[in-house]
């Protein structure tokens, strides 16, 4: 019996706990009072609805579960951003659910909502999968409007990705199932098909409230905007539905019709499961993100029969690059080496570091996977680029750079999994969010920040303390110990998964177990885009 492995496992299954139970408070939306309230109105709340038009058995994730966590308290908090977002399989097809959450300030978009729904329109757009919208929601949170109304990445740009998406043959099904005030009736009319339900779906520009503040006309809102009046009168909907699973019914029947697709052409073999048990990843991981280990064990847990071929095993040691399969797909594993390793030259290199030799192999390596198209998949525990006079003059910066330039122009499919730290420029070259991965996700223990936290405290413990210094103030050191203790605390609350994740930095924060099943879906939703651009690494500092 190992007792540090047993250890470790019972720490990192704790911070999986906690995540899973934070997540079982979100997914109560706005409450089971609220939810008890859609009930008796004859209406399935979001995640029923979603829960009725998924395949049965089928493997399903969830995009964006934490998104406004934390956030708008002053408001009442925003529980899952107030719309619930699944990738997942209706009538045998892949395919994305989004669903407004009523019993959230009656689906009303708060800024975190609208970033989500772009969110899932850009997974749509990226990987041509078909997208569903349940409809049910007030408009835009009054309160807040200047933060979602007029900018490039509002409410907007909803509807003209509508427009984009139905240009490039995405399929975009509608059923409105509460209300659809404002703006927000266009999104389901914009799709290529529109339904409503019967006595609890309504659609208008303006209710009754402000027609009468407007025009003075006095009118009620099942008139004015209800099922009989846009399926018999306007023409607005096509399809009228005498309740939810009737409307939901009717979207499996739709799906069903859908033709083949073109396909990327990405490999895919027999699948099989790893060797190494992939629970033991808890037990690999360290509960200090300081704390070494070796990567190679979580890459056995995570690919088929625990096999992988390392490309340049003996050089640029801090980066492991390989070709394995995940789920029967070929992928290319780009990880960060987390244990102090010995170059070529007999030099000691700390774990996560990227130096300039470990940078130039993984520049190497993904344009190699982009010429043999096969999806990319960063494992990131970073701390960063090697500092230093040496690594300076040995040009850590055009090396770096290189290795940024190749992840940039990357144009196959690249998926992130942060296993641990995300600090600094790392996060770049390792495919952070700014380098459009097509999912990217976190375990429950990763940290992402520009810095590690007790670096990052000490720099800024410094600057407050030369400021009070200026002011003529001496400090002692109790006063510094508080001013340490004081920015740690808001600096690590920064670092935390569900910081990142509550403003969809990050798509998820995954149970390490359901890695490969996010990765599988992943590729096969990416299989969906052939690709159409050239890879061409630009000009490159040699």
């Amino acid at each position: 019996m190992d007792i540090e492995f047993n250890k470790r496992e019972d720490q990192n299954k704790l911070k999986l706990a906690e995540i899973n139970r934070l997540f079982a408070e979100i997914k109560k939306g706005g409450g089971e009072k609220r939810l008890q309230k859609q009930r008796d109105e004859g209406k399935l709340t979001a995640r029923e609805r979603i829960e009725y038009l998924l395949d049965k058995n089928s493997e399903s994730i969830e995009i964006g579960g934490f998104a406004g966590y934390g956030m708008y308290e002053e408001e009442g908090g925003c529980p899952s951003a107030g719309v619930v977002v699944v990738m997942g399989y209706v009538s045998g097809k892949q395919c994305l659910i989004v669903a407004n959450d009523a019993s959230v300030k009656a689906g009303a978009w708060f800024p975190i909502t609208a970033k989500k729904n772009l969110r899932a329109q850009e997974i749509s757009m990226e990987n041509k999968l078909p997208i569903i919208y349940l409809v049910d929601s007030a408009g835009v949170y009054l309160p807040m409007q200047d933060e979602i109304f007029p900018d490039k990445e509002h409410f907007g740009r909803i509807f003209r990705n509508n427009a984009k998406m139905s240009s490039m043959g995405i399929v975009q099904i509608s059923a409105v199932m509460g209300s659809c005030v404002a703006g927000g009736a266009y999104l389901p009319i914009m799709s290529d098909e529109a339904m409503i339900v019967d006595k609890t779906g309504s659609i208008f520009l303006a209710g009754s409230y402000l027609v009468k503040a407007a025009i003075g006309e006095n009118i009620d809102n099942e008139t004015l905007g209800g099922a009989t009046t846009h399926c018999e009168i306007s023409g607005v909907t096509d399809y009228k539905a005498k309740d939810d699973k009737d409307a939901l019914d009717r979207i499996k029947n739709i799906m069903k019709t859908i033709g083949s697709y073109e396909k990327a052409g990405f490999d895919r073999t027999e699948s099989f499961p790893p060797k190494e048990d992939i629970r033991n990843i808890f037990g690999h991981m360290p509960a200090s993100r300081a704390d070494q280990y070796d990567t190679y064990n979580i890459i056995k847990c995570l690919v088929d029969n625990s096999e992988y071929e390392e490309y340049k095993p003996d050089y640029g040691k801090t980066i492991i690059c390989a070709t394995a399969r995940i789920d029967g797909w070929s992928v290319g594993i780009v990880a960060n080496q987390r244990k102090l390793v010995k170059s070529g030259k007999g030099e000691m290199q700390f774990g996560g570091v990227i130096y300039s030799d470990s940078a130039d192999k993984a520049t190497r390596f993904i344009a190699n996977c982009n010429q043999r198209k096969i999806p990319l998949i960063f494992l990131q525990d970073v701390t960063g680029f090697m500092v230093g006079s040496k690594s300076e003059h040995g040009g850590i910066i055009k090396d770096g750079a290189k290795m940024v330039n190749a992840v940039a122009n990357s144009v196959v499919p690249k998926f992130t999994v942060i296993t641990g730290n995300s600090y600094g420029a790392g996060n770049y070259a390792m495919c952070g969010k700014a380098y459009d991965p097509r999912l990217i996700v976190a375990w429950p223990w990763s940290e992402l920040a520009v810095m590690g936290g007790s670096q990052a405290a000490k720099v800024l413990a410094q600057i407050q303390e030369s400021t009070l210094k200026k002011q003529g103030k001496e400090i002692s050191e109790e006063e510094h110990r508080e001013i340490l203790d004081t920015i740690s605390k808001r600096y690590q609350k920064q670092t935390e998964p569900t910081y990142a994740a509550a403003r969809l930095w990050t798509d998820a924060i995954i149970n390490p177990i359901d890695t490969r099943t996010w990765i599988s879906m992943g590729i096969e939703a990416a299989d969906h885009a052939p690709i159409t651009e050239k890879f061409n690494l630009g000009v490159i500092q040699v």
